[in-house]
């Protein structure tokens, strides 16, 4: 079993900052990418940035320049650090991590999400 757990949202004024933490833990044996997704009211979720096993990173055209994307191997932490936020960010966020898992010696790989973090910019 994998958990992630996120930290990092709230309440910030437009053009503020925020950063997200999401960090996996259990029975782990690789991560092949984290990522961030988010789900405005009334809208559907979108992928808003990722970064592989390597550092290959990916964001949705609207973050491009404000936010950025980093990993932290070691820990199995995945951080989006979020800046110039516009009222439009406003969304609940997801973490993500495409994981794999070794069972009785045989790899698995599997999705795992965790529970969301608002985030609000409103003035």
């Amino acid at each position: 079993q994998v958990h992630l757990v996120e930290s990092g949202g709230g309440l910030v004024q437009p053009g503020g900052s925020l950063r997200l933490s999401c960090a996996a833990s259990g029975s782990i044996f690789s991560i092949n990418a984290m990522g961030w997704y988010r789900r405005a009211p009334g809208k559907q979720r979108e992928l808003v940035s990722c970064i592989t096993s390597g550092g290959s990173t990916n964001y949705v055209d609207s973050v491009k320049g404000r936010f950025t994307i980093s990993a932290d191997n070691a820990k199995d932490t995945v951080y989006l650090q979020m800046d110039s936020l516009k009222p439009e960010d406003t969304a609940v966020y997801y973490c993500n991590a495409d994981v794999t898992v070794s069972w009785q010696g045989e790899p698995y790989e599997y999705v795992y999400w965790g529970h969301g973090t608002q985030v609000t910019v409103s003035s």
